[in-house]
């Protein structure tokens, strides 16, 4: 799962705008395999680990589709500034939507192992709903500055 951020329809995955990069909002979903990440099992067995699976089903069947969107949805900007050149310390301003602000918590430890030194500067909202499905619970977006070298 080494993939940068694909677009579902006709816009660009990022742009740059002089020593700006303007990525897209990202959902969780895998375009090459057709799927939206669901829970733990979509993701590395290393990665859900490291974010919060416990084994116990009833813990991992109702915070996992959040923490694995999370993962997901980070990984995957994560691989897209790598492939503008940049990385994650770039980053500084995100703007995270979501279905549900009660899973914010959530959302935050999982962004703390992607930005452990200065987290950027950051917006929060809550939705009604988001593209393609019901089942996406989380779009994140991200501006980096990566001077022109």
């Amino acid at each position: 799962m080494n993939q940068i951020a694909q677009p579902l329809a006709r816009y660009a995955a990022w742009r740059r705008a002089g020593d700006f990069v303007f990525l897209s909002g990202v959902i969780a979903v895998d375009p090459q395999a057709g799927k939206i990440i669901q829970g733990y099992k979509d993701i590395p067995t290393e990665a859900a680990q490291q974010i919060g699976q416990t084994g116990e089903f009833s813990s991992d069947f109702k915070e996992g589709p959040i923490l694995a969107q999370s993962w997901y949805v980070l990984n995957s900007i994560k691989n897209t500034v790598e492939s503008a050149g940049g990385q994650m310390s770039d980053v500084f301003k995100l703007v995270q939507y979501f279905k549900n602000l009660d899973h914010f918590p959530l959302y935050s430890s999982v962004r703390k192992q992607f930005f452990p030194g200065n987290p950027p500067a950051s917006t929060v909202v809550e939705v009604s709903a988001m593209l393609p499905s019901a089942d996406i619970l989380i779009e994140v977006e991200a501006t980096v500055w990566l001077p022109l070298r």
